[in-house]
């Protein structure tokens, strides 16, 4: 853990570069589990704090935590009393703000699932390393944004080592998916609500009452409202077709295979 001393990376630099944010990321987030919380969280601010200080950026607070609770209330935007990464991109001001570029132009969810889906060739549940940099490269072209090729294989790097926490390579959906905004990221509510293998066989196999092995997209809207009532969950009929269209997108031809659902409902990926 970095001690107390230790000067937390670039807090004070006008713009940052890609791999300068994940620096302060590891800084911060010291057990490495996707979020900066609690003390963590404490730290980070009073540093942010102190680098504003110096660039003149200051608070109409005086109070550390009527500040701590002003900031709060302005980025955690899912209101779980931690920031992730997604979250702290809209803090710092990063080069281009290449995660938030991404998460623009990767607009909805929907967008998301259709292009992990062409990257997922094999239906693994995952990305290889070498399958990122087409994934990134497509999000850039459609987000319009210009890129060399080293600048390509920054992001790609860094993308991997921030969500590749494990450290094996490739990137699962649910790791992925935080490039997605808070609010956008549909598979963020199935947490809490994974199913373990025997239980998404059981549900999958009431739904696919023909024994086919794929459901459409009735099927999947009962199944889904059958699973947030099972978890007690509020949904709206909005979200709720949201998340059905986001699903959807992994199906062929209207047909949502069990190892596609399987990706986004299972704690882990099928082997």
């Amino acid at each position: 853990m970095a001690s107390p001393q230790q000067q937390p990376p670039y807090l004070h630099l006008a713009e940052l570069t890609a791999s300068q944010f994940l620096e302060i990321w590891k800084h911060f987030d010291a057990d490495g589990n996707g979020y900066i919380e609690g003390k963590e969280l404490e730290n980070f601010f009073q540093e942010l704090e102190k680098a504003r200080k110096g660039s003149g950026m200051m608070s109409k607070s005086d109070n550390f935590g009527e500040k701590m609770k002003e900031f709060m209330q302005k980025y955690d935007k899912n209101s779980d009393g931690k920031i992730e990464m997604a979250e702290l991109a809209q803090i710092l001001p990063t080069e281009e703000n290449f995660l938030l570029c991404f998460r623009q132009h990767v607009g909805s969810s929907a967008e998301f699932m259709e292009a992990w889906r062409k990257y997922d060739t094999d239906r693994s549940g995952y990305i290889e390393a070498n399958e990122l940099k087409g994934f990134l490269s497509d999000l850039l072209k459609k987000a319009n944004r210009p890129y060399d090729e080293p600048k390509l294989q920054e992001y790609t790097q860094t993308i991997l080592r921030m969500f590749d926490l494990n450290g094996d390579g490739k990137l699962g959906l649910s790791e992925m998916s935080r490039l997605l905004p808070v609010q956008e990221n549909f598979l963020l509510k199935f947490q809490g609500m994974k199913l373990t293998s025997e239980e998404f066989n059981a549900i999958f196999t009431f739904y696919d009452k023909d024994g086919s092995g794929y459901i459409d997209e009735n099927e999947l809207d009962a199944l889904l409202k059958d699973l947030y009532e099972k978890n007690k969950k509020e949904m709206n009929i909005q979200q709720l077709t949201n998340y059905r269209k986001s699903v959807m997108s992994l199906a062929e031809a209207g047909k949502l295979y069990r190892k596609d659902l399987e990706i986004v409902l299972c704690s882990e990926p099928p082997v």
